[in-house]
């Protein structure tokens, strides 16, 4: 009897809910019959298919298939791979030297390391990682991907690449490379002084101390009398927002927008600002940007650029913004779901819709640069911050090589790490650009009229 009653003020309740919110009940009807067709494809398989097919299997797949129609960035888990996912690398790992992310489903190098196997191996920026060790990389997940890159230092893996051809009419072009792994150091800051005033640093990443590191980096410019910046974040994939908040925070004062959050749900809108003072509001400032600069660097160049802090030079950024939210599953899955998305101080969302032809930072001043020349900056940039040292370096190496037989030295050709580099050095048209603007602001800024 109670069963009974239950059920009827069930149904009560449900006429009642269609009767009062008709296009509520339409929405949920036609859910379940859209669930149905998923319902009826997996019945037809288990019933049809030519092969026994574990159920489980379907449901995983439905639900990794459901999320790619999303993003890049949202991702479905099986439990196996969450779990990799959650538990930090334990003691040394090696790696191959690349800043990787997500580009068309694709792992994707942001940028090879210098002096790492990626690095020697001539890995660019666009080389598309479509296989490791055989298995493909299309829509894995990128911690998954990563973890598979990584391993005991001195083991190998075999990777092939896929890079776009000079001529934009012909096949990509794959490649199968094996790497030996190595300990990876990593920088996040690098910087210098350059002609006289003018301080340089490189925002490699926005991970660990990095924060930290820049503010030091800084500081030192600063003690050697330079009186302007640039700020390089050319191939930086991002990171954390409260490190680009934070670097932010360094040039902007008087509470300034810096960047703000928003999604379907109120809770996720939020806004982040600049304090009352910073340290370095009136320091002169350009910074440098390229369609590799994403994430956390472009909520840098975005906030400069719309509070006018800051010239923005080179070409218009990749424009990942997303927030990632991770939501376990009761069968121990999880959902990495897009919940919100960056928009800088203006109101522009930053996120790239390749239909609409927005997203991204687009720079005050665009400069191209043709992808062999990009090639040969990078690698060059090690000789940019230390002048001679790859050459005595290879020299070295040279008088370290010796011959089994004999026990003589044997010259070798350094080839890439020597001086084949130094033969036909390229300019850096972004960076000469940014010291022009900043000469020009300081030459326009000493002119007085006459008495």
């Amino acid at each position: 009897m109670k069963n009974t009653k239950k059920i009827v003020l069930a149904s009560l309740i449900s006429v009642f809910i269609g009767l009062a919110f008709p296009y509520v009940n339409f929405a949920i009807d036609q859910t379940y019959q859209q669930l149905k067709v998923i319902v009826d494809v997996m019945e037809l398989i288990k019933e049809s298919y030519v092969d026994e097919i574990d159920s489980q299997k379907l449901i995983y797949g439905a639900a990794a298939g459901m999320v790619r129609e999303l993003d890049d960035f949202s991702q479905f888990m099986e439990p196996e791979v969450y779990t990799r996912v959650k538990s930090d690398t334990e003691g040394e790992f090696g790696g191959i030297g690349i800043r990787v992310d997500l580009r068309e489903g694709w792992l994707t190098v942001v940028t090879p390391l210098p002096n790492t196997p990626a690095y020697r191996a001539q890995m660019y920026p666009g080389d598309k990682i479509i296989k490791i060790e055989g298995e493909s990389t299309k829509d894995m997940v990128i911690d998954d991907a990563i973890k598979k890159l990584r391993g005991v230092p001195g083991t190998q893996v075999k990777i092939t690449i896929a890079r776009e051809p000079e001529d934009k009419n012909s096949d990509w072009i794959n490649k199968d490379i094996t790497l030996t792994r190595e300990i990876i150091k990593t920088e996040n800051i690098k910087s210098k002084v350059i002609d006289g005033k003018i301080g340089y640093i490189k925002a490699i990443e926005f991970t660990g101390h990095v924060v930290e590191d820049f503010s030091k980096a800084l500081d030192g410019l600063k003690k050697q009398g330079i009186e302007a910046l640039v700020m390089d974040l050319r191939y930086d994939p991002g990171g954390l927002l409260s490190a680009a908040v934070d670097i932010s925070k360094l040039f902007l004062d008087n509470n300034k927008m810096i960047v703000y959050t928003k999604g379907r749900k109120p809770e996720n809108y939020q806004e982040f600002r600049a304090a009352s003072q910073s340290p370095y509001a009136d320091m002169p400032l350009v910074i440098l940007v390229n369609r590799y600069s994403a994430s956390a660097s472009e909520i840098v160049a975005g906030a400069m650029q719309d509070n006018k802090r800051a010239v923005i030079i080179g070409e218009r950024t990749f424009g990942k913004a997303s927030v990632q939210s991770m939501i376990p599953l009761s069968d121990k899955s999880a959902l990495r779901l897009t919940i919100a998305r960056y928009y800088t101080p203006s109101g522009r969302s930053i996120h790239r819709d390749e239909k609409k032809g927005t997203g991204g930072i687009t720079p005050d001043i665009e400069v191209k640069v043709s992808v062999d020349s990009e090639k040969k900056l990078i690698q060059q940039a090690e000789e940019f911050f230390y002048p001679g040292k790859e050459e005595s370096e290879a020299a070295k190496k040279q008088l370290e090589q010796k011959n089994p037989a004999s026990g003589e030295n044997v010259v070798i050709n350094p080839g890439r790490d020597g001086q084949d580099k130094k033969k036909d050095p390229v300019k850096d048209e972004v960076l000469d650009r940014a010291v022009e603007l900043l000469k020009a602001r300081e030459v326009l800024g000493n002119l007085k009229a006459a008495k």
